[in-house]
């Protein structure tokens, strides 16, 4: 049998660490917001909110590392489990149980989208290029420029 999952997406909030009762094994949980690929005719995207759940080295990564917004690559296994609420009934909870969570983008173009998100000219996927100002005419003499 297989249960492998790969998953990209953005996290919906600040991861939130804890520690275990028990051997005080640190453990991370956070929200991955990640957009179906496929949507109907002139309907928008929908997105699944995923629960990630990281164990001890991943962690204390994912705590130092990720905020809110961030783009993540996570890498694990679907689990399910059974517990009761306050008020006795049951209830089930599916996760994901992450073996690996990588960056899903740069730095730079992280900081380069946000910066870009207010400017009246950005689209999603392209980048401001700036003002016709900041180009230069492309002169051909015949020499090769390298």
């Amino acid at each position: 049998m297989l249960n492998n999952v790969i998953l990209m997406g953005r996290l919906t909030r600040d991861p939130e660490l804890r520690y275990t009762q028990t051997g005080n094994v640190p453990v991370v949980t956070f929200t991955l917001a990640v957009e179906r690929s496929y949507c109907g005719n002139g309907k928008e995207r929908q997105t699944d909110f995923i629960d990630i759940v990281a164990w001890r080295h991943q962690a204390e990564f994912v705590s130092q590392w990720f905020t809110k917004g961030m783009m993540a690559i996570v890498v694990g296994n679907i689990q399910s489990r059974r517990w009761q609420d306050k008020n006795g009934n049951n209830r089930t909870s599916i996760e994901v149980v992450a073996e690996n969570v990588q960056f899903g983008e740069t730095k730079k173009s992280r900081e380069q989208s946000s910066t870009y998100a207010g400017s009246r000219s950005a689209q999603p996927g392209i980048p401001d290029v700036g003002d016709a100002d900041d180009f230069s005419e492309i002169t051909d003499d015949g020499e090769v420029p390298f």
